[in-house]
């Protein structure tokens, strides 16, 4: 049996933070060429998504801020090697982490567990604001009626 590592394709996702200051047009490039090494040894792209310009965890450098990107995709692991190595080199990209998934579930399903997932976080997220606007204006009244008593 003469099996390719080549022709053995796994599931993978990467989360990608690109400096803050970076085009869109930057942006589209960084993710043309990760698509075209990517199809290059014959994998293919399901998801690239844009979460948009957060806050960093930790600063990375002087930057409390960067643009994040979460794509899922199958490939091989040399596919992995050639995008890792086109994103060390690029100054743009500050951060990213390739992880490799559960080949037993499907990439659909996995997707669509993960919207679940992330629906839910900004479920909660948008509850947390919610109960720290209603603290915020509980305190605000609190401290109008000590100055009407005073």
């Amino acid at each position: 049996m003469d099996l390719k590592k080549t022709d053995v394709k796994r599931p993978y996702e990467v989360v990608i933070l690109v400096h803050p200051d970076t085009t869109i047009e930057e942006q589209k490039e960084l993710f043309n060429k990760n698509k075209a090494t990517i199809a290059s040894f014959n994998g293919n792209v399901h998801s690239v998504e844009t979460w948009g310009k957060r806050t960093l965890a930790n600063q990375i450098g002087k930057l409390k801020k960067a643009i994040y990107f979460h794509s899922v995709f199958e490939a091989g692991p040399q596919a992995i090697a050639e995008v890792e190595r086109t994103m060390r080199i690029n100054d743009k990209v500050l951060r990213f982490m390739h992880t490799s998934l559960d080949e037993r579930t499907p990439v659909s399903k996995y997707m669509e567990s993960f919207k679940k997932g992330l629906a839910e976080s900004v479920q909660r997220e948008k509850e947390r604001d919610a109960k720290a606007q209603m603290r915020r204006q509980a305190a605000q009244q609190a401290r109008m009626d000590r100055s009407d008593e005073e």
